[in-house]
C-alpha cells in the first residue's frame, strides 16, 4: 500500500488521484457527515452531500438523486474519494483550490514524504521470493529481505519486474530482449525499465504517472503500486470460468452461465465468498475487500465452509477485532493457506491484501465441485473468437487513463459512458458532462441517449460510423462495438502523429506506410511491405529490419530466425521479439503474436507501423533544434 503523509489510502491508484493535504482536508468532510470516522450509513451520506465544503453550488435534487444512486450500503473513506472523483468528472462546480494531485506528483519539486506499509512491502517481497526463487539471472538478489527496503533496490535495473510480469502472463516479454549483464549502464536500464512498463500497461496495469526514472530510483509507493497490480493479475487470473469451470455452481435458477461470463474477476472472487457465506447462514453480504472485512467474521465463517475439519467458528467468540484476526489467520495456516495478510492487515481494512489472501484460498481450496466442466467448457470456447480483440481494445482503454476501469469491454461499454470518457480524452471538451447519464443507468433509453451523444463526437472528429446508431450499442452488437472501437484506437494513434506533424496535414495510412518502406530501404535492408495485408509480414522480418533503421542497437540479428513461412514455431520467435524490441523502444504495443503470424490483422500491423513511426519521428523532433534538422525530418516523410 502506498500513501502519502499520515492520510492511508489502501488502493495506491485511487492515493495518486490527491496530494495529503487534499485527503486530509476530505477526510476531515468525511468525518463530518457521520457519527464514525471509519464508516457512513447510506442515509447520513445523502442527508450530508449538500452541506459538503468543497461543493461550491447548491445541487438539484437531481443531481443529488445521480450521486446518490441506489446506495443502500454504507461507504468507507475510500468510496467516498471515489464519489469526489466522480463528482468531478460529471460536471459538478468544486472548490477551485483543490487542484489536480496528479499535476502536482508530475512537479520535480515535488517534496511529500511517502509512507510505506511495511505489510504489504513484505506481502510483495515473500511473494516475488516464492514465484522466481529458481530463476538463474535471479540469484544475485534473490531471496529478497522483507524486513529491509531491498525490494526497492532489487526492481532498478527492470529484470525482476518483467520477470513478475511473465509470471502473471505468460510469454507476455520476449526476454532475449532484456539487457541482462551486470553493471548496466544507465541507458540499458533504462530500456529494461521502458520494456518493463509497456508490457506492464499491455497485460491491463495502469502506469499513469509512473516513469522509468521512478523505478531506477526505486520510489516506493510507485513501485509498490506497480507491484500491486501485477500481483494481482497473476492471482485473480484463475478466478474465472474457463480455468475453473466448477463456478458455474454457484448460479441460482434465475441467473444465466452469460452473467457469470461477464463478470470480471474481482466479483467473481466476491460473489464466491458471498455463495459460501449464504449457504452458511451469514447474516451479511460482502461487497468489498476493506471495510467488509475489519471485523475478521466473515473470514472465520468463510474458513469453517471450507475446512470445517481443521477451522471451527471459535474466533467469533473473540470481542476483540485484532484478537479474532489472528485466531482466523491461526486456522487459516493450519490448511496451509495464510498467506498475504497479517492480523492489522485485516483490522485496517488493506484492500490489496485482503484481495491477495482471498485469491489464493480460491486457489487452494474453493470447496465447489466440477460436475458440469464440460458442458460450460464448450460454452467459454464460443466466446474465445473475440477474447483477442476485447483484450487489444480493454488495455488500450485503460492505457488512457480514464477514470472508469474497463475489467469487460462488452459489458463495460454499453451504457455509453466509458465511451464518453474515451472521447474526451481523445479530444477535450468533445463531451457535454451535464447532458452524460452516470451509471448505474437502469432505464435503457438513458444508455441509448450517453450512446447518441458518443457516436455524435466522433463524427465530429470525421470518424466513419456509417449505420451506427445508439440502440446497436446498447444491445450489445459486438461487430458495431469493436468497429467502433478502432476507429477511435485508429484516430488516437493517428492524432498523435497529427501533434508533430510536419508538413502541416494529418498524416494517412498511406503516409504510415510510405515512411515505413522508406525507412527500412534507407537502412539498406531488402524487404518492404506492399500493404498492410502482406501475407510476407508473418515472418516480422520486415518490423525487425524497420526497428533496427530507427534505432540499430535495440536488435540483437544473432536471436532472429530466418522467420521461414509455414514453421509456427521460427515465426512465433520473431513475432513475440518484435513486440517485446518495439516496447524496449518506447512504443506502447497491444497487439499479440498471433496478429502477425497467423493471419497478417491489417488493423494491429498498421498500429504497429504507426508506433513506430511516431517514436522514431518524436526523438528526431526533439534533436531538431535548427532549421536543417527539421528540413530533414520534412523529407523523410516526403
Amino acid at each position: 500500500m502506498a500513501a502519502f503523509g499520515g492520510v492511508v489510502v489502501s488502493d495506491p491508484l485511487l492515493a495518486s488521484q490527491f496530494t495529503q493535504n487534499e485527503l486530509r482536508s476530505l477526510k476531515s468532510e468525511f468525518e463530518s457527515l457521520g457519527s464514525s470516522s471509519d464508516v457512513i450509513t447510506a442515509k447520513e451520506f445523502k442527508d450530508g452531500l449538500s452541506k459538503l465544503a468543497f461543493i461550491q453550488e447548491p445541487l438539484t435534487e437531481e443531481e443529488v438523486a445521480s450521486i446518490v444512486k441506489e446506495r443502500s450500503s454504507s461507504l468507507d473513506f475510500e468510496a467516498f474519494l471515489s464519489i469526489y472523483l466522480e463528482m468531478q468528472k460529471s460536471g459538478v462546480k468544486i472548490s477551485p483550490q483543490k487542484s489536480p494531485a496528479s499535476e502536482f506528483l508530475k512537479r520535480s519539486t515535488t517534496t511529500l514524504i511517502h509512507t510505506v506499509h511495511d505489510s504489504e512491502k513484505k506481502a510483495y517481497a515473500d511473494h516475488i521470493n516464492s514465484h522466481l526463487a529458481d530463476d538463474p539471472d535471479l540469484r544475485d538478489i534473490l531471496p529478497i529481505d522483507s524486513s529491509t527496503d531491498d525490494l526497492f533496490d532489487a526492481v532498478q535495473d527492470g529484470i525482476l519486474i518483467c520477470k513478475l510480469i511473465n509470471v502473471a502472463v505468460p510469454g507476455t516479454i520476449d526476454e532475449r530482449a532484456l539487457n541482462m549483464k551486470k553493471n548496466l549502464n544507465p541507458w540499458e536500464k533504462i530500456e529494461n525499465q521502458t520494456l518493463c512498463l509497456n508490457s506492464a500497461k499491455a497485460i491491463g496495469c495502469s502506469v499513469v504517472n509512473i516513469g522509468t526514472e521512478d523505478l531506477i530510483a526505486g520510489r516506493s509507493h510507485l513501485v509498490l503500486g506497480l507491484l500491486s497490480q501485477i500481483i494481482k493479475i497473476q492471482l485473480l487470473s484463475g478466478v474465472n470460468l474457463k480455468a475453473a469451470p466448477e463456478l458455474a455452481e454457484m448460479l441460482n435458477d434465475t441467473e444465466d452461465i452469460e452473467e457469470l461470463l461477464r463478470l470480471p474477476a474481482e466479483k467473481v472472487l466476491l460473489k464466491w465468498v458471498n455463495y459460501h457465506l449464504q449457504k452458511a447462514g451469514f447474516s451479511r453480504e460482502i461487497t468489498n475487500f476493506s471495510s467488509d472485512l475489519k471485523d475478521g467474521e466473515a473470514y472465520s465463517v468463510l474458513l469453517n465452509v471450507l475446512a470445517p475439519e481443521s477451522c471451527d467458528l471459535s474466533p467469533l467468540d473473540l470481542q476483540d477485532p485484532y484478537d479474532r484476526a489472528k485466531a482466523v489467520l491461526a486456522q487459516a495456516e493450519r490448511i496451509n493457506c495464510r498467506k498475504y495478510l497479517t492480523p492489522r492487515d485485516i483490522t485496517c481494512g488493506s484492500a490489496n491484501l485482503n484481495l491477495a489472501f482471498l485469491a489464493y484460498l480460491f486457489h487452494e481450496r474453493n470447496g465447489l465441485t466440477a460436475d458440469n466442466s464440460l458442458t460450460y467448457a464448450e460454452l467459454i470456447q464460443d466466446h474465445e473468437q473475440d477474447s483477442r480483440d476485447e483484450r487489444v481494445f480493454r488495455v488500450w482503454i485503460n492505457s488512457l487513463g480514464t477514470t472508469t476501469y474497463v475489467d469487460q469491454l462488452f459489458d463495460g461499454v454499453w451504457d455509453g459512458w466509458i465511451l464518453l470518457e474515451i472521447l474526451d480524452k481523445l479530444e477535450p471538451g468533445s463531451i457535454n458532462w451535464k447532458a452524460a447519464n452516470k451509471p448505474p443507468i437502469k432505464m435503457p433509453f438513458k444508455k441509448v441517449e450517453n450512446c447518441n451523444q458518443a457516436i455524435d463526437a466522433a463524427r465530429k472528429l470525421r470518424l466513419s460510423l456509417v449505420n451506427v446508431a445508439g440502440s446497436d450499442i446498447v444491445q450489445g452488437n459486438r461487430k458495431l462495438i469493436l468497429a467502433f472501437l478502432w476507429q477511435l484506437m485508429r484516430y488516437h494513434t493517428l492524432q498523435l502523429l497529427k501533434n508533430i506533424k510536419l508538413r502541416g496535414k494529418e498524416v494517412s495510412d498511406y503516409d504510415i506506410l510510405k515512411w515505413a518502406n522508406n525507412k527500412v530501404k534507407r537502412s539498406g535492408k531488402d524487404s518492404r511491405m506492399e500493404s498492410f495485408k502482406d501475407k510476407s509480414l508473418s515472418s516480422g522480418i520486415f518490423f525487425l529490419d524497420l526497428l533496427w533503421a530507427v534505432e540499430p542497437r535495440v536488435v540483437n540479428w544473432q536471436l532472429v530466425t530466418k522467420g521461414v513461412t509455414g514453421k509456427q514455431t521460427n515465426l512465433k520467435q520473431n513475432a513475440v521479439y518484435v513486440i517485446s524490441v518495439a516496447r524496449k523502444l518506447g512504443c506502447s504495443v497491444f497487439l499479440l503474436w498471433d496478429d502477425i503470424v497467423e493471419v497478417v490483422r491489417p488493423k494491429m500491423v498498421m498500429i504497429l507501423a504507426a508506433t513506430v513511426m511516431l517514436w522514431s519521428l518524436g526523438e528526431k523532433a526533439k534533436k531538431a533544434a535548427n532549421t536543417a534538422a527539421v528540413l530533414e525530418l520534412h523529407n523523410e516523410v516526403s
